[in-house]
């Protein structure tokens, strides 16, 4: 088999196909979050600290700047990324147990009977 052959088998794999759509909207959800948090949860947190931007916040130890104010908004955006992660893989094991239950068929005591009766039926032929 050819590379390309083989690399146009594997591009076009539903799997890589799926990857390639959920980079896709997890890049957009992040650029999300980060609005969210720049423009509006880090200007709160700032005005109840006294009007401060906290995202410039910074502090110069001899000539390196560390800026701390940009690191906690990094931190807000993945908390927040990681919590809708988490509720959506919840929310998507709570379906999957749902669709699980539903294949379960429940019998009524009628046909539990009849299958009783198939069950004995069939090894009473098997024995003959």
């Amino acid at each position: 088999m050819s590379f390309f052959k083989e690399f146009k088998e594997f591009a076009i794999r539903g799997n890589v196909i799926d990857l390639a759509v959920a980079v896709v909207i997890g890049v957009a959800f992040g650029k999300i979050v980060s609005s969210l948090v720049e423009g509006i949860i880090m200007p709160l947190i700032g005005l109840l600290l006294g009007g401060v931007n906290i995202a410039t916040k910074s502090v110069t130890v001899g000539d390196a700047v560390v800026k701390w104010g940009a690191f906690l908004q990094t931190i807000i955006d993945f908390t927040i990324i990681a919590f809708a992660i988490f509720v959506a893989i919840k929310l998507v094991n709570l379906l999957k147990r749902q669709g699980k239950e539903d294949d379960k068929v429940k019998h009524t005591q009628e046909e539990l009977l009849l299958m009783e009766i198939r069950d004995l039926l069939k090894d009473s032929l098997k024995s003959n």
